[in-house]
């Protein structure tokens, strides 16, 4: 089996000698300016050990942009963290310093959660 075989998801065969498999499914969007995003700032301490972890999630874009994003919030707080499945986990309770340095670059923010 070829390697274009492996790639296609959910057809096993296809009659039509026309048909095109499609193999470029997941297609990044471009990301947004700031002021048209709208991010979610919560804070976890649900399966943590009782550790406190803050939440930004809802970015639209690129997943480059959004380790930068979260790279540069990262260095703000001077804590560690994280970016998986387009949301940045921050170690610690910052949702406040968060709030304040997304809202200076440009973002629409909302705290998410009490």
């Amino acid at each position: 089996m070829s390697k274009k075989n492996n790639q296609r998801k959910n057809i096993v065969y296809s009659t039509n000698p026309d048909y095109d498999y499609d193999y470029n499914e997941t297609q990044e969007k471009a990301t947004l300016n700031n002021s048209e995003q709208k991010l979610y700032v919560s804070l976890d301490r649900k399966n943590r050990g009782g550790k406190e972890v803050t939440i930004i999630d809802g970015f639209v874009g690129l997943e480059s942009d959004l380790k930068d994003l979260g790279k540069f919030l990262k260095t703000k707080c001077g804590v560690g963290g994280t970016v998986k499945n387009n949301i940045i986990n921050i170690q610690g309770n910052h949702r406040d310093k968060v709030m304040n340095l997304l809202l200076e670059m440009g973002y629409t923010v909302k705290r998410k959660g009490g």
